[in-house]
């Protein structure tokens, strides 16, 4: 016994030895790809010395002689912290995942090389003006170089991703920035979504009336440029204003419905400044990852400094602001995607009808390499309105006739993409008008850009609108037949017509998503818009005030007051507040009473630290529920946000919408309170089950967690636990700080869209300004900056958005020095 005993003994020690040697070596190799920012490096490519320093926060100042070097050290920094990323995005859009990851990413790859966004990029390298052309080329050959550097001195692959997937990298090139902006227009598209939506349930319901309650038009003018302070009736802002496809797999880059992008940006005029210098905030909302999708980044050019958020990959400060100019970017909704019926011919399915008879489809193979499996051939086929998408994607086959199939037209499937020149651009102009008039090269995807300047501020549209006839039959809010002539894009719309607010009367523009304009098709911009709540907030903060600060645009950026809170729960609430005596303790009447007294003196506050937040959250889920389950069935699960207008007609009784709240299965007729208090008895079971009973001890943030997830190992075990972020924030669906929620079960709170960026620029005091990322800076997770920003950004904390290079230098983590070979 005591013999086995020993050799135990000895059997579990080696195994333990054995698995500690192993942690130590994975460690090492690991270890061995942090950069090493104190360093000398000679490199080819460079006309002139490269200094980048690091300041206290990892954020690159690259200091250089020429613009093109200065392009090289971005390229170098972005592949320094973020190559495997940047690896990711560029495999992405060339629909060649499945080499990486297998059968996983297959379906991926399939829907990128419909789209043929790689081979559109490769030919918009011809597009770019000479200027690009030179940031292009010179950021590639800073990307290679680092390249160059990790292999040629064995620093461990570049990143720890590569030691699980295969290391081998292709030199960058200008096509493939090209190719990453296209991706991040595919990530910010979601109108083919929304005609196929509201195709399905046009088809399930039948009835128009009740097509307009789920799916509202946003009612009034739009809001952008505020009337002056002074002309409003006093008091106007003391009180508050109310009013199916199968799984796709890993890396799938569509947006889910109400995930196609949001942001806020607005800027003050100097006479609405404290300062008397202009002011702008913008906060890009976009799906949360570890890392994030933001770099923040300064480079020296021959124009003066340039600061802010920039995204790896492409070679351009996206938002910031330079020494003379600042602006920010948001989504701005232009409907860009329309979907076609494409007739097949039935004697010929090689060819498509179109007004001048039988066209044959362009087709190209394609085929896709998979990792241990047979490679997949695929047919890519083009009509005159644009790619064929496979019903299996899309829920397309769920609203394509027997006989047809589908083709999309959308603006990024432009082989003249501009859009990097003016992105480029913007860094080197030196005016509101300037930035305007260069802007005319944007494409695609649309965003309404918010511009100062020392003395202006501007708002405009950029980006490509389709030019649609008036006659066309759905007005591009549904597929249409594809041979029609009515029914195709009859080009773009002057840029001239994109609305814009220069210079306003009132001294503020701003952007939520919220509608703009007020224009009939087709000049219209959109029948749907990201917001409809946000920006009643908005106004009223802006209003409140004769004149803004830097700190009351930060308020503005971190508040998390939910107007739709305050709209809806006197309205689903009414028949319920006062229930007569307290009912026994334990019972469901109870804890119904319970939670409605704590609603009923709760300010609509969206505090990571309130139980109201949640008990509202999850009522008006399991309202909306009830409200849709029993008329469209399972459509119902699409449906996954709730919809503020849709609950404010059905409960206002707005055209008969309170026909929702009867239940047509059962035989007596139910009220909108009947079902606002079963819904409530709904909730308050759901809560209970997965948070617990005590109502006072809930917190939001314990559902409305942050979720920053590796995009490849998010999912593993073990190594989860260290690439993903967790945090508990404030914030919601509808407020400033937007927290938008994944709406799925089993954690349908979970905020997982929001502003990975926030800056806010005085051009008073311009190094006073501010900004911020959601993570860090670097991409390994072994680094210190991998989510050393994390708390501040929770926190609503900001660091310096400095020029000064005094300031970097103070405390910085390293200074690397390019050298020419």
């Amino acid at each position: 016994m005591a013999f086995l005993f020993r050799w135990l003994v000895r059997l579990i020690s080696v195994a333990l030895l054995l698995g500690m040697l192993g942690v130590v070596v994975v460690y090492y190799l690991a270890s061995r790809s942090l950069p090493d920012y104190n360093r000398d490096v000679t490199v080819a490519g460079l006309e002139e010395p490269v200094e980048i320093v690091r300041d206290n926060s990892n954020v690159p100042h690259i200091f250089a002689t020429t613009d093109a070097d200065a392009f090289f050290g971005l390229g170098y920094v972005h592949a320094q912290d973020r190559l495997w990323q940047m690896t990711l995005m560029r495999r992405t859009a060339q629909g060649r995942l499945s080499e990486l990851f297998g059968t996983r990413t297959v379906e991926t790859d399939k829907l990128l090389r419909r789209f043929d966004l790689y081979m559109l990029a490769r030919q918009s390298v011809e597009a770019q003006d000479a200027r690009t052309m030179m940031a292009l080329e010179a950021y590639s050959a800073g990307v290679n170089a680092r390249i160059d550097e990790i292999n040629r001195d064995s620093l461990g692959r570049g990143a720890p991703e590569f030691f699980l997937f295969d290391p081998t990298l292709a030199p960058w090139q200008p096509a493939d920035s090209l190719a990453v902006i296209k991706l991040m227009a595919l990530q910010l598209s979601g109108f083919l979504s929304e005609e196929v939506l509201r195709a399905r349930t046009s088809l399930t319901l039948g009835d128009e009336d009740r097509l307009s309650d789920i799916l509202p038009d946003l009612p009034g003018e739009g809001v952008a440029a505020l009337p002056a302070y002074a002309e409003l009736a006093p008091g106007i802002g003391r009180g508050t204003l109310f009013a199916e496809s199968t799984d796709p797999g890993l890396l799938w880059p569509a947006p889910p419905r109400g995930l196609a992008g949001a942001s806020n940006g607005w800027a003050a005029a100097p006479d609405r400044s404290a300062s008397g210098g202009t002011l702008l905030a913008n906060d890009p909302h976009l799906g949360l990852t570890a890392p994030t999708i933001w770099y923040l980044a300064r480079m020296q050019l021959s124009t003066g400094g340039v600061i802010g958020g920039s995204i790896p990959g492409i070679p351009a400060i996206m938002v910031g602001r330079s020494e003379r100019l600042g602006w920010g970017l948001t989504s701005a909704y232009l409907d860009d995607q329309d979907l076609h019926l494409e007739e097949l011919n039935p004697d010929n399915p090689e060819e498509y009808r179109t007004p001048d008879g039988w066209k044959r489809f362009e087709t190209r193979r394609s085929i896709v390499n998979i990792k241990d499996s047979p490679p997949v051939t695929l047919t890519l086929r083009w009509t005159e309105n644009g790619p064929v998408i496979p019903g299996t994607r899309y829920d397309l086959q769920t609203v394509t006739p027997p006989g047809h199939v589908m083709s999309l037209s959308w603006t990024a499937l432009s082989s003249e993409d501009s859009s990097a020149s003016a992105a480029v651009g913007l860094m080197f102009a030196s005016s509101v008008e300037e930035a305007v008039e260069l802007s005319e090269a944007y494409v695609a995807p649309a965003q309404m850009l918010t511009l100062i300047d020392r003395d202006k501020i501007g708002m405009k549209l950029v980006g490509h609108a389709p030019a649609r006839d008036p006659r066309h039959q759905s007005q591009g809010r549904l597929p249409a037949p594809g041979w029609r002539a009515e029914n195709r894009w009859q080009g773009r719309l002057p840029y001239a017509d994109n609305p814009e607010f220069i210079a306003p009367e009132g001294g503020i523009v701003g952007n939520t998503n919220n509608k703009v304009i007020d224009r009939p098709f087709p000049e219209h911009v959109s029948f749907d818009w990201g917001d409809s709540q946000r920006v009643q907030r908005w106004q009223t903060m802006m209003q409140n005030r004769g004149v803004h600060t830097r700190d009351s645009f930060i308020e503005a950026q971190l508040d998390t007051v939910s107007v739709a809170a305050r709209t809806l729960l006197p309205l689903i609430g009414a028949d319920l507040w006062f229930t007569g005596e307290a009912a026994p303790e334990g019972t469901p009447d109870r804890q119904r009473q319970r939670a409605l007294e704590l609603l009923a003196n709760w300010s609509g506050e969206m505090n990571e630290h309130l139980p109201e937040p949640l008990l509202y959250a999850a009522w008006l889920r399991a309202l909306q529920e009830r409200l849709i389950r029993d008329d469209i069935g399972p459509l119902a699960d699409k449906y996954d946000h709730v919809e503020p207008l849709f609950i404010e007609r059905v409960f206002r009784d707005i055209d008969g919408a309170s026909a929702w709240c009867d239940i047509k299965q059962s035989a007596r007729e139910e009220s909108c309170s009947d079902i606002a208090r079963l819904a409530l008895d709904d909730a308050l079971v759901w809560v209970g089950e997965k948070y617990g009973t005590d109502l006072e001890s809930l917190r939001w943030g314990d559902a409305h967690q942050a979720a920053h997830t590796h995009t490849v190992l998010g999912d593993v075990p073990l190594l989860k636990a260290f690439v993903n972020i967790r945090q508990s924030t404030s914030g919601g669906d509808f407020t400033l700080q937007r927290g938008k929620t994944s709406g799925r079960d089993p954690n349908p709170f979970e905020n997982v869209h929001a502003a990975g960026y926030r800056g806010v620029y005085d051009f008073a005091d311009p190094d006073s300004s501010v900004f911020i990322s959601a993570t860090g800076q670097s991409g390994h997770f072994l680094s210190r900056h991998y989510d050393n920003l994390g708390q501040l950004w929770r926190r609503g904390e900001y660091i310096p958005m400095s020029l000064d290079p005094d300031l970097a230098r103070a405390a910085s983590v390293g200074i690397t020095r390019l050298s020419p070979r």
